[in-house]
């Protein structure tokens, strides 16, 4: 069982060329804590790295998994550059419940968020050419069952993430609202929020505009996948050219079943 959670599709892409070479399922971290676990003899992990930790969503389902304490579990975490203590998290959930987390790594990817800091993640494709062989290398490992824990270490950066009030305040920064002038209620965004944060509210004399409740796990799925370009970071709006998702995953692949 390969798990993942994804905005833009990384994590996705990743996941499925493990489960591939591995011959596993694929399914979402939201779908997977609703299930019993305990008879898979491999599970894995993956998802991003949002400033030095695990996404909120993780943070919040990770613990509700129910594994199998024997298996041989695995993490891998894309990342624009650093992955803090994403690892680290998941290694301590892990040991708290009872299991090991035999491997862990890190791929570089596309850095869906740099657009909040002028970076098109379009123009980071060079990524996949340049750590093409590293992913072989990391899923050659997890398919013959290798140990071996790189990144996993603990992240003082990570750790004021998730246990201060940066974390909060971050997430507020990052929070995604619609333009009312831009947004024609086609509910796209909606329907690819991975943590249903997003409703359609009615408006009078006009279409309904989406809301982002308070929720948000920022992992701006709804900004990239608008075809309106109407949700936007504060006041910065989002041009197309800037919008990302990875190259193999489609808006079909993201919208939540």
């Amino acid at each position: 069982m390969v798990i993942y959670f994804s905005g833009t599709g990384n994590s996705l892409a990743i996941a499925r060329k493990i489960a591939e070479a591995t011959n596993d399922q694929v399914i979402p971290l939201m779908e997977a804590v609703k299930l019993d676990l305990s008879g898979e003899a491999r599970i894995g992990l993956v998802y991003p790295s949002y400033d030095f930790a695990p996404p909120p969503a993780v943070q919040k389902l990770l613990p509700k998994l129910r594994v199998n304490l024997q298996a041989y579990i695995f993490v891998v975490i894309d990342c624009g550059a650093q992955v803090g203590i994403s690892s680290w998290f998941a290694r301590h959930v892990f040991k708290q419940m009872g299991a090991k987390v035999a491997f862990c790594d890190k791929i570089r990817v596309p850095d869906s968020a740099g657009i909040a800091y002028k970076r098109n993640p379009n123009k980071q494709i060079w990524k996949f050419t340049k750590y093409a062989s590293r992913l072989e290398r990391i899923i050659d490992d997890i398919k013959n069952n290798r140990s071996a824990i790189h990144y996993g270490g603990w992240s003082l950066l990570g750790w004021i993430s998730i246990n201060t009030s940066f974390g909060q305040k971050m997430i507020k920064a990052f929070k995604p609202a619609a333009n009312p002038d831009k947004c024609i209620g086609c509910g796209t965004c909606a329907r690819v929020c991975p943590v249903e944060n997003i409703t359609m509210q009615e408006r009078e004399g006009a279409k309904p505009i989406a809301v982002t409740g308070d929720n948000c796990t920022t992992c701006l799925a709804c900004v990239h996948f608008c075809p309106h370009q109407a949700m936007q970071l504060g006041k910065t709006s989002v041009e197309k050219s800037w919008q990302y998702h990875h190259p193999e995953i489609s808006l079909k692949d993201m919208i939540r079943k």
